[in-house]
């Protein structure tokens, strides 16, 4: 994708191999910070701490995390606490573990000089492979655009939540896939934002990228959603998803389950794009079993912006020693999806279909 007319991925690896480079998404959208990172311990922050989100985005930060491990001790005990450390960083999308899981089973096997090199490659494969991911993922959502468009003069009416473009990705995206895909193709199209509270991630990345891209939205409070859908102005609901179960359960951002029920109350199709690596067939019950994030209060309680004098702020909304929940998650049940869009095609969010998705039988 483009910032300032140029093409940008949100990471890439040093040339020398000794560094990942990351947009720091704290400071968007006011600031473009590129951060350098030179260890699994940083990189380790960077996702704890939200430099990089993302399912598939924090799976290639923790790989390249693990690959710059081994450039300093690449024993199996390192690599094996590193890879712990690592995936300790955020709990609930399934790609962490994924991409761990996958540098190990590469790595423990190779005689020790050859695990550095081995781990950089592998890393890289992990990005590219996500680049591609993606891309397919937008030409097979890209269908469901063209649909709308041809019932019916005018834009197509995306509504989004959170941020599931190529921010939370290495390149393309994941729910906003098909809507590049559309601009690419010249199909009109215009996305609702959700602001996406308590994290700002659709008013400060989701907005941010799509006016870089050149693709018109419009910011929404998070409560406008179902207002909108009763008004005939939302046409398809695009969203990502952190793990979905084997029973087609998806976790997303928290208010996501909301939209699914405004969306079906209304008529409205409500599809997650989701890649093979954020399914885990190991849960049977999303509901049940996916564990939830609970992030610190204070991203409740404060906000963080830019001032009318440029300065970079933080201010309180709530009473001093206000108590505030902050689960950073939701799950929405299958019953209301009406289907997932994967890099194999779209599929229905059931069993007996995610399980034929990973034997490649979509």
């Amino acid at each position: 994708m483009h910032v300032d007319g140029r093409p940008l991925r949100t990471l890439w690896g040093a040339t020398d191999r000794d560094a990942l480079h990351v947009i720091d998404q704290r400071q968007l959208p006011h600031r473009l910070c590129i951060e350098r990172l030179t260890g699994a311990e940083q990189a380790h922050v960077a996702i704890r701490d939200m430099w990089v989100r993302g399912a598939p985005l924090i799976g290639a930060t923790a790989a390249y995390g693990l690959a710059l491990q081994a450039r300093t001790d690449a024993a199996d005990a390192a690599l094996r606490r590193a890879a712990q450390q690592l995936a300790s960083a955020r709990p609930t999308a399934v790609n962490l573990a994924w991409a761990l899981q996958r540098m190990l089973a590469r790595l423990l096997g190779l005689p020790l000089a050859q695990r550095a090199a081995a781990a950089w490659d592998e890393a890289e494969a992990i990005a590219e492979e996500d680049v591609a991911t993606n891309q397919a993922i937008g030409r097979h959502g890209l269908p469901l655009l063209r649909a709308v468009a041809a019932r019916r003069p005018g834009p197509v009416q995306v509504l989004t939540h959170c941020n599931a473009g190529w921010l939370a990705t290495v390149d393309w995206g994941t729910a906003l896939a098909p809507v590049y895909a559309a601009q690419a193709e010249g199909l009109p199209v215009h996305v609702w934002v959700d602001e996406t509270r308590p994290r700002n991630q659709g008013a400060s990345l989701t907005a941010w990228e799509l006016g870089q891209q050149g693709v018109p939205y419009t910011l929404i409070a998070d409560n406008a959603g179902g207002h909108l859908m009763q008004r005939g102005q939302v046409d398809i609901v695009l969203v990502g998803c952190d793990r979905v179960a084997a029973n087609g359960d998806v976790c997303n951002k928290i208010g996501t389950y909301l939209k699914a029920l405004a969306a079906r109350d209304n008529g409205v199709p409500f599809y997650a794009a989701m890649p093979r690596s954020t399914l885990d067939l190991s849960l049977r019950d999303g509901r049940r079993e996916i564990p939830i994030e609970e992030r610190d209060a204070r991203e409740l309680t404060h906000i963080h912006g830019r001032a009318t004098d440029g300065r970079w702020l933080e201010v309180q909304l709530a009473p001093d020693g206000c108590r505030a929940a902050n689960p950073a998650f939701d799950v929405t049940p299958a019953a209301l999806v009406s289907g997932l869009i994967t890099e194999l095609g779209i599929v229905p969010a059931q069993a007996d279909a995610l399980h034929a998705l990973m034997e490649g039988q979509a």
